[in-house]
């Protein structure tokens, strides 16, 4: 779905004042559109910048995850991979910008051989941050990366 009105509202209140009231509607939406078959082997939220998640003192994208998972029963690995580098808000950069500012921004030290893993995260606006962490998850040998998000920005 395009990120706009009422669904903008309500991850920006989530992300931005902490309003968990809005995770369970949200993880209601994204799971209707999902696909049943096949299934991911697991599930894990878009990681966050210690530095951001200090500021924030949650990550929402993990909230959504958690959510997400026990509407669906599935199983969550919140620790698989984390990111290793602050970078600019990608919300703050130019299109062309985004890549480069998030390249080299994940690691995950954990043998994915065969895994079928979704990525849950809010927005999709490039998909440079979805990109660079399936990188990462594919080198450790993920057989599929899938990217579940609520909504995704349009082209300016």
């Amino acid at each position: 779905m395009s990120y706009r009105f009422p669904v903008d509202g309500a991850i920006q209140r989530l992300k931005y004042a902490a309003d968990l009231n809005a995770v369970a509607p949200l993880a209601a939406l994204l799971a209707e559109r999902l696909d049943r078959e096949p299934r991911p082997d697991l599930v894990l939220a878009m990681p966050m910048a210690s530095q951001r998640l200090r500021e924030r003192g949650f990550n929402h994208a993990q909230e959504l995850a958690r959510a997400l998972g026990e509407r669906l029963h599935l199983r969550l690995a919140p620790q698989l991979c984390r990111r290793i580098r602050h970078t600019a808000p990608q919300a703050a950069l130019p299109w062309a910008e985004r890549r480069r500012n998030i390249r080299g921004a994940f690691e995950c030290g954990t043998d994915l051989a065969g895994a079928r893993l979704a990525v849950v995260d809010d927005v999709l606006t490039t998909g440079a941050t979805l990109d660079e962490l399936a990188g990462v998850l594919l080198s450790r040998g993920a057989a599929e990366v899938w990217g579940w998000v609520l909504a995704r920005t349009e082209k300016p």
